[in-house]
């Protein structure tokens, strides 16, 4: 039923059960991510985009002074996180026409990014351009892609090739790729939206065969002096 569904209803049936499934964004990513930002910090108030269930909100708890707040479209999934963080602001909404301006010092983003058409992006990146203050830092961890001779690169691209299969032949459509969203081309659009860009190796998350980070925060400032 999940597969058959729009990507809103998809993680509306799947949020019940969505901190079980290898789909929540590990721990040691959370943490890896923490860490490099506490050096950057400390921040005041705090978005989270595409919360989910609000895992990652303890990110946000562990370098914010201020009030945190998580922004999601899927009902299910806010329920979920409402329930585990009463504390916290849960918003419904779309990311792509983000209902803030200037509010915040921090946004961050988990897992997220392949949920968006290349051609989303800009309106994506937009909207956390507006809802941050002078200054304000856009945190998204993106893994390395893996190499050709790895079992997870025929993985990826053989879910992505699905997909888009099941895109093609079915509505509504449910977008979810690995592969749309490489470091370059996060890093340009970023950039085409106003942002300085610049990236922190995640070294706590191991290294490739090559001897590169496994996974690389990366971090886009807004223009002004926070």
């Amino acid at each position: 039923m999940q597969a058959l569904s729009s990507v809103e209803g998809g993680y509306d049936l799947l949020a019940p059960k969505f901190d079980h499934t290898p789909f929540r964004t590990p721990d040691a990513v959370l943490d890896a991510t923490a860490g490099a930002l506490r050096s950057l910090g400390p921040f005041g108030r705090g978005l989270d985009v595409c919360c989910g269930t609000g895992a990652s909100m303890r990110v946000l708890e562990s370098v914010c002074q201020g009030p945190v707040m998580g922004v999601d479209f899927s009902s299910g999934m806010l329920a979920q996180a409402r329930r585990a963080r009463l504390e916290v602001g849960w918003i419904r909404a779309d990311a792509r026409v983000l209902p803030f301006a200037g509010g915040f010092d921090l946004a961050v983003s988990f897992g997220a990014l392949g949920h968006f058409l290349p051609a989303e992006r800009p309106a994506l990146f937009a909207g956390v351009y507006r809802a941050l203050r002078p200054g304000g830092i856009f945190a998204v961890p993106l893994g390395t892609p893996p190499p050709v001779t790895s079992i997870w690169y025929w993985a990826t691209a053989g879910f992505d090739l699905a997909m888009r299969v099941r895109n093609a032949l079915w509505r509504p459509a449910f977008v979810m790729y690995y592969r749309t969203c490489p470091l370059r081309a996060i890093r340009d659009d970023l950039t085409a939206s106003g942002f300085t860009v610049t990236t922190i190796p995640l070294t706590d998350l191991g290294r490739g065969g090559d001897g590169g980070p496994r996974c690389q925060l990366v971090l886009a400032r807004t223009a002004g002096v926070p």
